[in-house]
């Protein structure tokens, strides 16, 4: 390989990690954030992360279909890293997606305009408090510090084996589950509670419409319970970091 292509190779591994890593993760994926400043952050990281991290491979002994696999290998590693960051990310939406089903607002969708794509209100605006707390606590620096230590610990050249990359996203999906779930539960208690009130008035009242007064108390309660327990979310935000560094494959 000619000298500028082996300086060159170091550079695109480091720009292909990056930027499949960036392709998924939340906020930078959006829509609304103009492409000219997503390609022009990409390009000022990989620069970064080119001149302080060294290869693990020595360019001139790389053909050119070797070359192409370790793009690959990169482009399939910041993937990896991404969808981490982003299930877990998304256990917020979940919370409120269950939220909005106990509350019988499961066919209500607006468009995001973030993301473009039709979604549940209150899972929307849960997701949007929570980004700003995250971007508020400095979380941004969580996703450099994911791809720094992914360098640490996998210079260019060098990615984890598929078992490894599949168990990580794998676990951050059982996480999103349970973090979702944990952040819905004390609604859901309350909901618990609600339809037991309304069993004991339809034996009690027997010629009382349940089904007509239940739908207005629930979305009141909804509203309500998601009221109180919204400062929350906030801790949320250390436990989200805690996440990423047992969940990340590096």
């Amino acid at each position: 390989m000619s000298l500028c292509v082996e300086k060159l190779l170091g550079f695109v591994m480091v720009l292909t990690r990056i930027s499949a890593f960036f392709l998924v993760i939340p906020v930078f994926s959006w829509k609304t954030i103009p492409v000219r400043i997503k390609v022009g952050l990409t390009v000022m990281l990989a620069v970064f992360f080119s001149v302080i991290t060294p290869l693990a491979i020595e360019p001139k002994r790389i053909s050119v279909m070797e070359a192409i696999l370790l793009i690959a290998n990169e482009a399939a590693y910041g993937l990896a890293l991404g969808l981490v960051a982003a299930v877990v990310f998304s256990a917020v939406r979940l919370s409120g997606r269950i939220i909005e089903r106990q509350m019988g607002l499961a066919m209500a969708e607006v468009l995001d305009p973030l993301t473009g794509d039709r979604t549940q209100p209150l899972g929307s605006l849960l997701e949007m408090i929570f980004i700003l707390l995250f971007l508020s606590a400095n979380g941004h620096h969580l996703l450099l510090l994911i791809i720094s230590k992914s360098y640490e610990a996998f210079p260019a050249g060098c990615i984890p084996t598929v078992p490894v990359l599949t168990a990580g996203v794998v676990k951050a999906g059982s996480a999103m589950l349970i973090a979702g779930l944990k952040l819905a539960a004390p609604i859901l208690a309350a909901f618990l509670l609600l339809m037991v009130v309304l069993a004991i008035l339809a034996r009690i009242v027997p010629e009382m419409n349940i089904l007509f007064i239940s739908l207005p108390l629930r979305v009141g309660l909804g509203l309500l319970m998601v009221t109180i327990f919204l400062p929350f979310i906030n801790g949320f935000v250390t436990e989200f970091a805690d996440w990423m560094g047992k969940l990340l494959p590096y």
